[in-house]
Order: structure tokens, then sequence, then C-alpha cells
């Protein structure tokens, strides 16, 4: 499924339709461990995918591979035609500065406010301490940081201690300060895993918008089933480190996506 061209004040312009990621020969080991053999897809703009497997599938490597936080020991990443696996240390920084990452854990500075936290999304490309919090960064700046603040539908809460927020309210705060990021891709692991269901939903929603609405190409591990079918447009299951389903969201079902849960 793909979008049309969009243009977001929170992204770097127009966002382009078709494939944004492309793997294919993916290999991750730990000694004897083989965590990933060889594993191939693509994931388009505009299109919620989610990653899903029993504990020890290779999830989690899978993404970490993607901006080589994990180094593979075999295969080709390329996100919007750029071979990632070739950059060296000064342009993998640069690449991860574009890559939003939503963890479990939501990773915000707790003592200082929503918004000096979004603005903590342009270090990329705008070092020096001016830019860390509200009350020095440019007019600018603090401008886009409340446009991101108001697509996850927190600007009322700009000025408020991220430590008084709560669980839910935090991860859309971090989605908020990857929107700053302008990142095009978005990876996400488990970004429901440790909040209510009613915050988990909201949340999951949201990504799931910003790929649908806003063009963004959104990669989502959850290990919630209803979550999985309600969220996302593709599915893509993993068993043992291989990659055997890939297909619409709309073309499987729960009993079909149990034995990636269960096992």
């Amino acid at each position: 499924m793909n979008a049309p061209l969009r243009s977001d004040p929170a992204t770097t312009g127009p966002v382009q339709t078709g494939p944004a990621l492309r793997v294919s020969g993916l290999v991750k080991a730990y000694g004897d461990n083989a965590v990933l053999r060889g594993v191939e897809f693509e994931a388009l703009a505009g299109v919620a995918t989610a990653l899903i497997g029993a504990n020890g599938s290779g999830k989690s490597t899978t993404l970490k591979c993607l901006i080589r936080l994990v180094e593979p020991d075999a295969g080709r990443i390329e996100v919007f035609d750029r071979d990632v696996m070739t950059l060296g240390p000064r342009d993998l920084r640069r690449f991860r500065s574009q890559v939003g990452m939503v963890w479990q854990k939501h990773n915000l500075v707790p003592r200082v406010s929503a918004l000096s936290n979004v603005l903590h999304g342009a270090q990329g490309r705008r070092q020096g301490p001016a830019a860390w919090f509200q009350a020095t960064a440019p007019a600018a700046l603090r401008a886009e940081a409340m446009t991101c603040l108001a697509r996850v539908g927190l600007a009322d809460k700009a000025l408020q201690r991220v430590d008084s927020l709560s669980g839910g309210q935090q991860q859309r705060v971090a989605i908020a300060r990857t929107l700053m990021q302008r990142a095009r891709l978005i990876l996400a692991d488990e970004p429901d895993a440790s909040l209510d269901p009613q915050s988990g939903e909201e949340v999951m929603r949201l990504l799931a918008d910003l790929a649908r609405k806003d063009g963004l190409t959104v990669v989502f591990i959850s290990h919630r089933m209803e979550h999985t079918l309600a969220f996302s447009d593709r599915i893509l299951g993993l068993q043992k480190g291989r990659l055997v389903m890939d297909k619409a969201s709309t073309a499987t079902d729960a009993a079909e996506l149990r034995r990636f849960f269960e096992e």
C-alpha cells in the first residue's frame, strides 16, 4: 500500500513512496547461536510494518542490525537507497541521527520539560547547549518542537516536567522527539510493552497514523496480537531467525498469527 507524497513541518520535506528499507541476506550469530539466518524483506513508505515472533526469534536483533547498533555478520541493508553497511563512523552517526528509535524505555531526561526533551531531537543538525533547553533554544526550534508535541497530542503538556507525565504521555514525548529529528524511518521495539492497555493503544495508533497519514516508514515490534492486527498494514513473521511470513495484515487473522506469539 503506497501513500501519496506528503510534506510535514516535522520532516525533511516530501516523503517518497516505495521501498524505503531493503534488507537481504541478513545474518547474525553469537558464537554457535545463529540468531538471524538470511533475513530478507522490504518496508514501504506510508506503511506500518509489524515484525512479530516468539521470544528469541531475532526481532530486536533485526531492528538493531538495521542501524548497526548490532553489527551483522553478513547481508545488505539499504535505507532510502543508501548502503548502511558501507558507512564509516562519522557517516554512521549522522545516519543514526536521522532514524527515529522508539524503545520500551522512553530514554527521556526526567527533570526537564516535555518541550526541552523534544528539542533534544534536533541535536543531529543543531549541536550545542543552546538547543538543549526551551529557555535558550532559538525561536524557530521551539516552534518546531511545539509542532511535534501537537502532532502527538501533548501541546498542552509542553512546559510540564517529564517525570510528572504518565507512561503513555512519556512515550508520546519520545515519539515527538523522534519527529523533531525529521526522521523518515521510525523503528519501534515493543513501544506498548510497559504501558496500560489504553495508553498502549494510543501509542500504537499514533505510530500507525505517522505511516498512514504522514507517509513515514514505520517498522514496529509488538507482542500484542490485537495491536499487530489493528495497527499494521504488513506483517513480517520470524521463526528461529528466518522470515517465514510476509503478507498484508488484511490477508491473515489471529488464528494464523497465534503461533508467532505462543511458541
